[in-house]
């Protein structure tokens, strides 16, 4: 069953929600509801307030968020890099409403909003290891590029590693 969500573009006043709901998504026990986490391969904050402000607050970046009943069940980053390139990122969707097509529905809104922007492609980086989270976006047309990226390590905006070899695999989609 697809959630026909309302899906919009997020403001200052859902930064709180969307911290929730971030973090319940990717992080500890609530994200191993889902299918999608990273809790076994990293533990603390997957991102902050600050981060997330900044987002917010870039003209060139957006967080599309599906409003549900009960606030919001899910979001999408997107930004339009040097070139036309866009990117997505912070795919997340509430661990409670996961595997009904709300993240679907998410990609395709980010890719629609990608393309007004005159974005040509969009790329994305997925951690290596979560092998079915890049099986899911390669159904959805995208490609593995070849390229690696290094993961942040000592940077605990990004998580507390719990193996040595994390790493970004770059996926994309021409739109």
């Amino acid at each position: 069953m697809t959630m026909d969500l309302p899906i919009e573009v997020a403001g200052e006043g859902d930064l709180a929600a969307l911290h929730v709901l971030i973090e319940a998504a990717y992080r500890g026990d609530s994200a191993r509801r889902g299918w999608t986490h990273e809790a076994d391969l990293l533990g603390g904050q997957r991102t902050d307030i600050e981060a997330l402000a900044a987002i917010v607050g870039d003209p060139g970046q957006r967080l599309l968020v599906a409003r549900g009943p009960a606030g919001l069940a899910g979001c999408i980053q997107i930004a339009v890099k040097d070139g036309g390139t866009g990117y997505l990122g912070l795919l997340a969707v509430d661990p409670e409403v996961q595997a009904n097509g709300l993240g679907a529905r998410l990609i395709a809104a980010a890719e629609a909003h990608l393309a007004q922007l005159s974005a040509s492609q969009v790329e994305m980086t997925v951690i290596r290891q979560r092998t079915e989270l890049i099986a899911y976006y390669q159904r959805r047309g995208y490609t593995l590029t070849g390229e690696v990226r290094d993961f942040p390590y000592g940077d605990a905006r990004f998580g507390e590693p719990r193996t040595g070899d994390l790493a970004f695999v770059v996926l994309a989609k021409s739109l």
